[in-house]
């Protein structure tokens, strides 16, 4: 007998180990080497080095989600 639970788990683990998510999740943190130092630099020594990449994460994770709100919004029917 299967708990629901360690099913659900199961399915999450298969979607994360398929290369796609992966290389979704390298081309972020690959961006945010790109915008942590940009933003760091327009804020002068306001930011330590790691506010910087903690907050570029937090913009990079802001515009993934409004663009997946987006799309869910216009098509409903896939989702």
């Amino acid at each position: 007998m299967k708990l629901p639970l360690f099913s659900e788990v199961q399915h999450l683990w298969r979607q994360i180990n398929q290369p796609k998510i992966a290389r979704s999740l390298f081309f972020l943190l690959c961006l945010n080497l790109i915008t942590a130092p940009a933003l760091q630099a327009a804020t002068g020594s306001e930011f330590s080095r790691a506010q910087a990449y903690a907050l570029g994460v937090l913009l990079l994770l802001t515009f993934c989600f409004s663009i997946y709100l987006f799309v869910v919004m216009f098509q409903p029917e896939r989702f």
